[in-house]
C-alpha cells in the first residue's frame, strides 16, 4: 500500500499547479468554449421571449391569449389534457404544448438567422467590393509605375 501511495505522490508532484492552470487557460481560450457559453446564455434569454409569446406552464402567452379570444372562454391550457387508458394517464396535452413551443422557437430562430444573414451578406458585399476595388487600384498603380520605369 505504501508503494502505491508513494507512486501517486510522485505522479501528483510531477504535475505542477502552473501546468494545470496553463492547460485550463488554453482550453478556455480556444474560443469554442467561450462561444458556446455565450450561445447558452443567449439561448436562455431568448427562451423567455419565446415563452412570453408561445406560452409556458405558468402563463398562456400572447398566442394563448389570441386563441382564447378567437374561440372564446378562458385561455387554452393543453398541458392538463390527458388520455386515460385502463386507468393510466397519457399526457398528450403536454406533448402538444411542447410541440407548439418547439415550432415557434424554431420559427423565431429561423427568422432571426435569416435577417442576420441578410445583414451579414450586405456587409460582406460592401467590404468585399471596397477591398477588391482597392486591390485593383493598387495593381493598376503598380503596372503604371513599372511601365513608366521601362520595366515590362
Amino acid at each position: 500500500m505504501a508503494e502505491i501511495l508513494s507512486k501517486v505522490e510522485d505522479t501528483v508532484g510531477k504535475i505542477t499547479k502552473r501546468g494545470v492552470v496553463a492547460e485550463f487557460k488554453d482550453f478556455i481560450n480556444r474560443g469554442n468554449v467561450v462561444e458556446l457559453g455565450v450561445a447558452f446564455v443567449m439561448g436562455t434569454a431568448f427562451k423567455t421571449v419565446v415563452d412570453s409569446f408561445a406560452g409556458s406552464d405558468k402563463s398562456p402567452g400572447i398566442l394563448g391569449g389570441f386563441i382564447g379570444a378567437i374561440f372564446g372562454g378562458k385561455q387554452p391550457d393543453f398541458s392538463k389534457k390527458v388520455l386515460t387508458v385502463n386507468g393510466s394517464d397519457i399526457p398528450f396535452g403536454a406533448l402538444a404544448t411542447a410541440s407548439l413551443n418547439f415550432f415557434f422557437v424554431s420559427l423565431a430562430l429561423f427568422l432571426v438567422v435569416k435577417v442576420y444573414n441578410k445583414f451579414r451578406s450586405a456587409d460582406d458585399k460592401q467590404t468585399d467590393a471596397a477591398s477588391t476595388n482597392d486591390l485593383l487600384a493598387e495593381i493598376r498603380d503598380e503596372l503604371r509605375a513599372s511601365r513608366e520605369n521601362g520595366v515590362q
